[in-house]
């Protein structure tokens, strides 16, 4: 007796095979491609239980093909809060207060650009000298 394979799926009967020997060469080819399939059976349906969490190193990963992840930062949110109280100083307040929050809003922009541009920059693309100085040269 010949397998019977699903040709219909079995939540919405949609024809999922042109025929039966298509279902059967999908089915065998499922089986082949993992030693843990070799003993399932056309109508089983349960999905053998995978060994654990697959863990993936973005980093190596990203190196690997040629991206460039820039290291995590806060100093971007630090200049959306600035934006904010620039933006609440120009809501017509009396002057004092709108001029109270241009200054703060300023400073705290300030304080995250210089933050992200200088103090990152920095941090994650040395100076030559200090490249030369870590590899040992003069």
């Amino acid at each position: 007796m010949t397998p019977r394979f699903l040709l219909y799926c079995k939540n919405c009967s949609f024809a999922l095979w042109p025929s039966r020997a298509y279902a059967g060469a999908a089915f065998h080819a499922w089986q082949a491609a993992d030693p843990r399939r070799a003993a399932a059976r056309p109508y089983d349906m349960e999905i053998p239980a995978p060994a654990g969490p697959e863990v993936v190193d973005y980093e190596e990963r990203a190196h690997r093909l040629g991206i460039h992840i820039f290291p995590s930062s806060n100093f971007p949110f630090v200049i959306c809060v600035g934006f904010l109280f620039l933006g609440l100083a120009a809501i017509p307040f009396p002057g004092a207060a709108r001029l109270v929050l241009l200054v703060i809003g300023l400073a705290i922009f300030l304080i995250g650009v210089v933050g992200w541009v200088v103090l990152e920059d920095v941090r994650m693309y040395p100076t030559e000298d200090e490249v030369g100085h870590e590899e040992g040269g003069h």
